[in-house]
C-alpha cells in the first residue's frame, strides 16, 4: 500500500478484550511502553462490548471471571450480566492507564511477516499499516459471525438480525418472532423477550442440556462481609476455582450423573410431556457446551411459545418453511447461530514466513503449541487460541499472558530478531493433545458440537484442569524454538 500511513512500534496487540487488556497491563508493569492495541470497536471489552443481547451474562462466577490482580468485591450476583462485566473491564482499563495505548475503531484486516525486516506489518480497514517485531493476537474465538446455511435467507422481507449484533432500537412487543438456534445466546435472551412477543417460534436443531444456576443476588450482609473481611473474597474465589476445576473434566461418572439429573429436574418444569421429550438431549451431558439457566424452560409453558424441531427448509418473504411444508409467518427473525469459533486468528488474512498463509497452515484445523504459538509465524502469540477453551477464560488468559511476557523478555535479553516454533514440536504437541481429547468420552459422542474443524480435529477444548494448563506453561522450553539473533 504505497500511500498507507505507517506506524512503527515494538509490540502490536490485536483486540482490547480481556486478553489484550491483560497483555497491555503486564507490558506496562514490565516497563514496556512501546506498544499499540488495535481495536475495531469504540470501547474496551471485546465480546462483552459487542454482545449486548437481552439477558447476556457469563456462565462462570464473576469472582473468578475477573483478574486476579483486580478483585471486585461488590459483584451484585454470582453470575454477572454483560453490563456489569463491561463496567468492570472499563474500570480496569482506566485504573491501569491502558486507554492511551489503544487505537479504537481500528479494525485489523491483515497481518504479514516480513522475512527481510523480521517484523510484522499489520494493516487496518482505513489503510493504515502498523509495524512491529512482535504480534499478540487477542482475537480469541468469537470473531466472525456464523450465518446459517438456509435457502432464502436474503428473501425475508421482515426484520432480521444476529443475536451478537442485537438491534435495541427495534421493539419486539406484539411481534411474531422466529428464533433460529437454541444454544448459549438463545437460552439467555429468549426468557427476556418471550413475554412481550405476540408469537415466538423457537427453531431447535438439537436439544441442549441446560442446568440450573445458583444466581440469587447477593444480600447486603454478604456484600458487607466481602467488603470488610480481607480474606472472604479470596476464600470465595478459591472455592469457585476448586468447583470449576472439578466440573470441567467431564470424566467423573458421579459428577456427570449429578449434573445430568440437575438438568433433567430443570426440564421437569415444562408441563407438556411431549415438549419435555423434545427438549431432552439424547447425548451425554458435556458433549456440547453445557448451558445454565433458571429461566429458559419455564418459557415453554407460555401459550404464545412454540418449539419447532422440524428442519428449516427455507425462508420466504413472509416467514419460515419447515421440511413438513408448513410456513410460519413472522415479522422478525433472530439468528442465534453463534460464531465461527474454529477460525481464531485466521478470521483475518495472516501471512507468515516464506509467504505461507495461516489458512493453509491450518488446513487440517487450527493448532498451536500451548494454544499460543504456531510454527512458521515468528514472534506471533495468540490469546484464547486453539485448544485453550475450558474453565474461566480470564484465569487461562492470565496464564497465557505470563508465558508471552516470558518470551518477550527473552527476545530482549538475548537480543533475538525472532523465535519461531519448531515444526516437530507443534506436530508432537498437537498429536498428543488430540489423544488426550479423545480420552474424554463425552466429547467423542456424536452431538454436533462446535468443537471440531471440518477435518474432525477438536480445535477448541482443553482436556485438563486450569492447574494442569498453568503447570505446562512454566516448564522450561527454550529448546522448542528456532532462535535468530538480531
Amino acid at each position: 500500500m504505497a500511500n498507507a500511513q505507517h506506524h512503527d512500534t515494538r509490540i502490536i496487540i490485536i483486540g482490547a478484550g480481556p486478553g489484550g487488556m491483560c497483555t497491555a497491563i503486564k507490558l506496562l508493569e514490565a516497563g514496556i511502553e512501546d506498544f499499540v492495541v488495535l481495536e475495531k470497536a469504540s470501547g474496551v471489552g471485546g465480546t462483552w462490548w459487542h454482545n449486548r443481547y437481552p439477558g447476556a451474562e457469563c456462565d462462570v462466577k464473576s469472582h473468578l471471571y475477573s483478574y486476579s490482580f483486580e478483585l471486585k468485591r461488590d459483584w451484585t450476583r454470582p453470575y454477572a450480566g454483560q453490563a456489569e462485566i463491561l463496567e468492570y473491564l472499563e474500570f480496569v482499563a482506566t485504573k491501569y492507564a491502558i486507554k492511551p495505548y489503544i487505537r479504537f475503531q481500528h479494525e485489523v484486516r491483515a497481518a504479514r511477516w516480513s522475512d527481510k525486516d523480521a517484523r510484522w506489518e499489520v494493516s487496518t480497514a482505513d489503510g493504515q499499516v502498523f509495524r512491529a517485531p512482535v504480534l499478540v493476537s487477542g482475537m480469541g474465538m468469537f470473531n466472525e459471525l456464523e450465518m446459517p446455511n438456509i435457502d432464502g435467507l436474503d428473501a425475508f422481507a421482515g426484520k432480521m438480525f444476529h443475536s451478537a449484533r442485537w438491534d435495541h432500537s427495534y421493539d419486539l412487543s406484539g411481534k411474531r418472532v422466529a428464533v433460529i438456534g437454541s444454544a448459549a445466546s438463545a437460552v439467555q435472551f429468549i426468557p427476556e423477550i418471550a413475554h412481550k412477543t405476540g408469537k415466538l417460534h423457537i427453531f431447535q436443531r438439537t436439544a441442549n442440556w441446560v442446568a440450573p444456576k445458583d444466581d440469587a443476588p447477593y444480600s447486603s450482609e454478604v456484600l458487607a462481609n466481602l467488603k470488610s473481611d480481607p480474606n472472604a473474597i479470596h476464600e470465595l474465589r478459591a472455592q469457585i476455582y476448586k468447583d470449576l476445576n472439578e466440573f470441567i473434566l467431564f470424566s467423573d461418572p458421579a459428577k456427570q450423573a449429578e449434573y445430568t439429573q440437575l438438568a433433567l429436574d430443570n426440564i421437569a418444569v415444562v408441563k407438556d410431556q411431549a415438549l419435555r421429550r423434545k427438549l431432552t438431549p439424547t447425548h451425554p451431558f458435556g458433549c456440547k457446551r453445557p448451558l445454565f439457566s433458571n429461566l429458559y424452560y419455564p418459557v415453554f409453558n407460555l401459550p404464545q411459545v412454540e418449539l419447532v424441531t422440524d428442519k428449516i427448509e427455507r425462508l420466504t418473504a413472509q416467514g419460515v418453511v419447515t421440511a413438513d411444508g408448513k410456513e410460519r409467518e413472522v415479522d422478525t427473525v433472530i439468528l442465534a447461530t453463534g460464531f465461527k469459533v474454529t477460525k481464531y486468528l485466521s478470521a483475518i488474512k495472516v501471512t507468515g514466513r516464506s509467504g505461507v498463509r495461516l489458512d493453509d497452515a491450518w488446513s487440517d484445523g487450527a493448532q498451536a503449541y500451548l494454544g499460543i504459538t504456531t510454527s512458521g509465524f515468528p514472534n506471533l502469540f495468540m490469546l484464547y487460541g486453539p485448544n485453550t477453551n475450558n474453565g474461566s477464560i480470564i484465569s487461562m488468559l492470565e496464564i497465557q499472558v505470563d508465558y508471552i511476557m516470558k518470551q518477550i523478555k527473552r527476545l530482549e535479553r538475548e537480543q533475538l530478531a525472532y523465535i519461531d516454533l519448531k515444526p516437530e514440536t507443534e506436530k508432537q504437541y498437537n498429536e498428543s493433545m488430540q489423544q488426550e481429547i479423545k480420552a474424554v468420552d463425552v466429547w467423542a459422542a456424536n452431538c454436533g458440537n462446535y468443537y471440531n474443524a471440518d477435518s474432525g480435529r477438536n480445535v477448541t477444548q482443553w482436556p485438563h484442569t486450569i492447574d494442569d494448563f498453568a503447570a505446562r506453561m512454566v516448564r522450561p522450553d527454550e529448546q522448542v524454538y528456532e532462535a535468530k539473533r538480531a
